[in-house]
């Protein structure tokens, strides 16, 4: 066999490699970017409002006990 045509095997494996590599790393990032988001525009904050709750709930607390 010859060598070049090993040379371009083995180049073409491994620039498949790193493609995988890349898009694994894209993904992760794009990942992190989307729950990063949310929450530096504060969204997970308006799950905690009490303006669908019923009159009275939240008003008295007794942290004595």
């Amino acid at each position: 066999m010859d060598m070049s045509l090993v040379a371009a095997a083995v180049s073409a494996q491994a620039g498949a490699t790193q493609q995988q590599i890349a898009t694994a790393v894209l993904k992760s990032n794009l990942d992190t970017q989307k729950s990063t988001v949310p929450t530096l525009l504060g969204v997970g904050q308006q799950a905690a409002s009490l303006a669908n709750v019923a009159p009275g709930v939240g008003g008295n607390l007794n942290i004595a006990a």
